[in-house]
């Protein structure tokens, strides 16, 4: 029975939770249906530590699921101890042929082969916006992780260079399978995109950045080049979608003082139900993101046929392709200049739109699921 860790996602932790999930959805869907999820063989179980509150994933019930009564902090400590003393956690996994964990988090495992998801080192290029624990924790513990994995799957070019020149793996040792969006965003039609604007109190034009607010998001520079568009009236509104995350309190000092204060909404987390709607709304997706592993909301705003205009770092480029508008997230000024060109310029926006959507087609979770399949298989064989 090959495992997946779907920690993340009974856990609603943003990218790292819709990843595991649509991976989860997708591999099970590609099976032939019966209530083992099996494919080829083999059945998909479920693992995750279990919290109170947390309820299984719906639709994935049926699946053999294992769980452990240990919340995150203390669980996570636990793996790596484990790691450190070689002990193996074969018991809660009990017939496992491969144990996939989706997160930065791998169990010690002596009879079964192991795969692990790398998302992103930002820890190590962004040190400043991590939480000291956090950034301690990754240091020490992600390297003992991916040397002790089987084999790494990465979800850029741009996490796999960093692995190869952060910890000197092998390349051969990790596989670049990069993410997709679900297949709810698309195009909306103009009377539900009207639904979900009233529903969230949206003006008929907005600019729209998704994702949980810390600093490495970059919303003050953001927030900067936004004040002018508002006063020169190319948009009327940024809307922030995304929970509160961690050292935020800069950015919210600053919105308190800004201008365009009553301008900026923060609806906070937006369930998948509204977001595709949400997206196709806005004028544009603006993503300032510091530093990114993949930067999920560009292509999902591709896909609903939103003009994106993103940061020209890390994975972005990779993503975006010649989809996109790219700007400096450094630079206040180079943000405003492209805003303002997309902006007053509607076939610009038509042409993005286009392109964005063809972009999107590229990517699929049924192409993520075969190419993570054909990673098991490897590995079961014994590479």
């Amino acid at each position: 029975m090959i495992y997946l860790d779907v920690s993340a996602a009974v856990h609603r932790r943003a990218g790292l939770g819709r990843y595991a999930e649509s991976l989860t959805r997708a591999l099970v869907a590609r099976g032939p249906g019966d209530s083992g999820g099996s494919r080829g063989g083999q059945t998909y179980g479920l693992f995750y530590n279990r919290e109170r509150g947390i309820e299984p994933l719906p639709g994935l019930d049926h699946l053999p699921t294992r769980t452990v009564a240990l919340g995150y902090k203390p669980w996570r400590m636990l793996v790596w101890i484990g790691q450190l003393l070689r002990i193996g956690f074969d018991p809660l996994l009990p017939g496992a042929s491969l144990f996939h964990a989706t997160e930065h988090l791998l169990l010690p495992l002596r009879s079964a082969p192991t795969v692990i998801t790398v998302h992103d080192l930002i820890f190590r290029h962004l040190p400043e916006h991590h939480k000291l624990l956090n950034r301690w924790y990754l240091n020490l513990a992600l390297p003992l992780y991916c040397r002790r994995a089987t084999h790494v799957i990465a979800i850029s070019e741009s996490t796999r260079n960093d692995l190869v020149a952060a910890y000197h793996l092998p390349p051969e040792r990790i596989t670049v399978i990069p993410e997709a969006a679900d297949p709810r965003f698309r195009p909306q039609p103009p009377d539900r995109v009207a639904a979900v604007r009233g529903r969230y109190d949206l003006p008929g034009r907005y600019l729209l950045v998704v994702g949980t607010i810390e600093p490495r998001k970059n919303l003050t520079r953001l927030l900067h080049a936004f004040e002018p568009l508002h006063k020169a009236g190319l948009t009327d509104a940024l809307v922030v979608v995304g929970k509160r995350g961690w050292l935020y309190g800069d950015f919210f000092a600053e919105l308190e003082r800004s201008p365009v204060r009553e301008a900026v909404i923060l609806p906070g987390f937006v369930p998948d139900e509204h977001l595709p709607a949400v997206y196709a709304g806005a004028q544009a997706l603006v993503f300032p993101s510091l530093y990114e592993g993949f930067g999920l909301p560009t292509l999902e705003a591709m896909a609903c046929g939103t003009p994106v205009a993103c940061s020209d770092t890390a994975s972005l480029p990779e993503v975006g392709g010649d989809a996109a508008l790219y700007f400096d997230p450094t630079s206040e000024d180079a943000i405003l200049q492209i805003l303002r060109r997309l902006l007053s310029d509607a076939e610009l926006q038509d042409e993005l739109a286009r392109r964005g959507l063809t972009r999107a087609s590229h990517f699929s979770w049924d192409r993520v699921a075969a190419e993570t399949e054909a990673v098991y298989r490897a590995v079961m064989d014994g590479l």
